[in-house]
């Protein structure tokens, strides 16, 4: 993702509150669930799913962008937002 692209992911309309409403309502979901590693992100992470049907979710962590292939976890996703 380009600087140019990350900007305006960010600057669309709704990009916080969305993120917002998927650390609040994925909170209780993955209660109780593994304990995190010694090498977890320690800092803020937003989860951009780009096709709601593909399996692919970029990671924003900080400075860095990683790309992840999980249809379980996009399906996870969507489902804490409120998706189908």
């Amino acid at each position: 993702m380009s600087e140019t692209n990350r900007r305006k992911f960010l600057a669309a309309a709704g990009a916080g509150a969305a993120a917002g409403v998927v650390g609040i309502t994925a909170g209780p979901a993955f209660a109780g669930g593994p304990a995190r590693s010694s090498t977890a992100a320690k800092e803020t992470v937003v989860a951009y799913v780009e096709d709601h049907q593909g399996s692919t979710v970029t990671l924003l962590v900080g400075e860095r962008e990683v790309v992840v292939h999980d249809r379980d976890l996009v399906t996870r996703i969507l489902n804490a937002a409120g998706g189908e």
